[in-house]
């Protein structure tokens, strides 16, 4: 575990990065290329059903300065600019995307031992104001996650967190939308081999819940088996292969276990790497 918190958008994220990170029911390719002055381009593209998506994704990095510049199928290009530290602990983030002029947006983030802080601002005229906040230590931390819209003058999102974590157990509690759900993960290392995860979520106004169950388990150093189910009955699984260093190949699979006549759905990704 690294010095202090982290952001706010690390409460929960181990847990959910078993459950849900690379499973999906498309054909997904992407190919990533360094010129020998080290600009990085990566291309991919994505069949969702009939319809294929495509992006040509630049990146520059000059010492700690990194742009990145991105184009995609429907003519938009997206800008972001990161600087790296130009104090110790700092980030600053400017992103747009033409022709969309109010999607300009400037962000900093500051990480401490004891604290982390992300702020972020609309460019517009009556811009849309983030904040979020995470206090404590690397075992136990608690935040605050808040977006206020200065145009009609409400906050959009009011969001709160909780995170425990140990050597081998991460436990976390969020109050999202603005109070109405609650969500409580859980991640635990049951051996150097083998982790396992699960989330519920309940929903106050509907007295609905939502539960996940998943596990990942290391086959050999470059294949990793994952699998997971929910209270729905939908039941996913997925293998991914490092057939060369950082380039994977992902099979996923998913099925609707109470209606077993429907057909499993099958998603494909190849990401090449030099």
């Amino acid at each position: 575990m690294g010095k202090g918190p982290g952001l706010y958008t690390d409460i929960g994220k181990k847990a959910r990065d078993l459950l849900y990170k690379d499973y999906q029911s498309d054909h997904k390719f992407t190919i990533t290329t360094y010129s020998p002055t080290g600009v990085a381009i990566t291309s991919s593209g994505t069949k969702k059903g009939e319809l294929f998506l495509a992006d040509v994704n630049t990146q520059l990095k000059n010492k700690n300065i990194t742009t990145d510049l991105k184009v995609d199928t429907a003519s938009n290009l997206f800008t972001t600019i990161t600087v790296d530290e130009p104090a110790p602990g700092l980030k600053t983030i400017l992103s747009f995307k033409v022709p969309d002029q109010r999607s300009g947006k400037v962000e900093l983030q500051y990480l401490h031992d004891y604290a982390g802080i992300s702020t972020s601002v609309g460019l517009t005229a009556n811009p849309i104001v983030n904040f979020s906040a995470v206090i404590g230590t690397n075992v136990l931390s608690l935040g605050t996650d808040l977006s206020f819209d200065s145009k009609s003058g409400n906050f959009t999102k009011c969001n709160a967190g909780l995170s425990f974590n140990n050597a081998d157990l991460i436990a976390s509690l969020n109050l999202n939308n603005k109070g109405d759900s609650l969500a409580a993960s859980y991640y635990h290392f049951v051996n150097p081999l083998t982790a396992v995860g699960a989330e519920v979520i309940h929903s106050f106004s509907t007295t609905d819940n939502t539960i996940t169950v998943g596990t990942q388990h290391i086959l050999d150093p470059l294949t990793t088996l994952k699998a997971r189910v929910n209270n729905a009955g939908i039941a996913s699984a997925l293998i991914q292969h490092e057939w060369r260093p950082k380039s994977l190949f992902t099979i996923s699979g998913e099925v609707d276990t109470k209606a077993i006549e429907k057909s499993a759905k099958f998603g494909l990704a190849l990401a090449l790497k030099p």
